[in-house]
């Protein structure tokens, strides 16, 4: 793609230039700070990791490794100890292992916000998707479902596309060997609590019926996304028709049509509803969704405050501009519109 755009740009006969050049760079989020490896073994993947990224086509791709506490500081011991006090304070398995899955989206977020990228590109694949579309609705989580397992998810910073959606990962490790392509797997452990229990119960119907994967997330896919899963598209009229295809396409609804959406300060999951979401540590429970409320945050209100404190200040701005947004429509009927005359 970026060869292909490449070579549009540069080709005299194509003015328009609807292909802009762009830049690639490559993330590894190393999480030795919660998951112990051997320092031979993590130093071996990281090289390995350089050599597959230096061996990439032209133009030369940016390599970023950089620990999950990166999201709290640039200073990485206060950054290690509060991740590890954070972690601590969550006593539910199933809590803490979706606890690290959205700080590493948040140090991903970090990294690509910090580097300038505009999209975020997951290997996330169809065996790894199927997985969180059981595992999301025994949690509860049915109504943020249909954000989480489209091809682009806008409600980030920086918004993310999953090109692999639809190749199982069977598929993909036969292209890999077909194609010489080395794999490196090092923090890739089966979880403990519900997550590992339903990768489990996944592989077994796998096993039984080789489609199963792939069955499980077009019946999913069903779900109504939400209008921040499409990326807005550049003001010309070829992608105002590509944008309309698109749209019908995938059933999404213009973003007039649809409610505002509340989102979780934690795990960013859309919410039907609104949540008092002032930013203190008494408050913040009522922000958060139901899955985040129960496996993450504490039972005991007197550990709230502690817990809270253990927060990246990224989280805890979200919590924020979700209580204005949240302020906002309470009194939408009394602001006055810029175009009427103050009475």
């Amino acid at each position: 793609m970026q060869l292909k755009a490449q070579k549009n740009y540069d080709a005299t006969a194509n003015r328009d230039r609807s292909l802009p050049v762009f830049a690639v760079g490559v993330t590894f989020i190393d999480e030795s700070e919660i998951h112990p490896v051997a320092s031979v073994a993590f130093d071996k993947a990281v090289e390995d990791i350089k050599e597959i990224v230096c061996n990439l086509p032209l133009p030369t791709k940016e390599l970023h490794v950089a620990p999950i506490s990166h999201v709290y500081s640039t200073k990485t011991s206060d950054g290690k100890q509060m991740l590890r006090n954070l972690t601590n304070s969550v006593s539910d398995a199933t809590g803490k292992e979706d606890l690290l899955t959205h700080m590493r989206m948040l140090s991903l977020q970090k990294i690509a916000i910090e580097n300038g990228y505009t999209k975020l590109v997951l290997g996330s694949c169809t065996s790894r998707i199927a997985c969180h579309v059981l595992s999301a609705t025994v949690k509860g989580q049915g109504y943020s479902l249909a954000a989480d397992i489209q091809y682009a998810d806008a409600r980030w910073e920086v918004p993310v596309v999953l090109p692999l959606r639809d190749c199982p990962l069977q598929e993909l490790n036969i292209l890999c060997n077909l194609d010489s392509l080395k794999i490196v797997d090092i923090f890739n452990e089966t979880g403990t609590g519900i997550n590992g229990l339903v990768s489990s119960f996944v592989k077994i119907l796998q096993e039984e019926n080789p489609s199963r994967e792939c069955t499980i997330v077009r019946t999913a896919g069903k779900l109504t996304p939400f209008p921040f899963n499409r990326i807005p598209e550049a003001n010309v009229d070829d992608a105002d028709l590509v944008s309309q295809r698109r749209q019908k396409k995938f059933n999404l609804k213009p973003i007039e049509s649809l409610p505002p959406e509340s989102f979780c300060p934690i795990c960013n999951s859309p919410m039907s509803c609104y949540g008092n979401a002032e930013s203190r540590p008494e408050l913040f429970r009522a922000a958060c969704c139901p899955s985040c409320q129960y496996q993450i945050l504490p039972d005991e209100a007197s550990s709230m405050d502690q817990f809270y404190s253990f927060l990246p200040e990224s989280i805890i701005a979200r919590a924020k501009n979700g209580n204005q947004k949240w302020i906002r429509e309470k009194i939408q009927d009394c602001l006055l519109l810029d175009d009427e005359d103050e009475v």
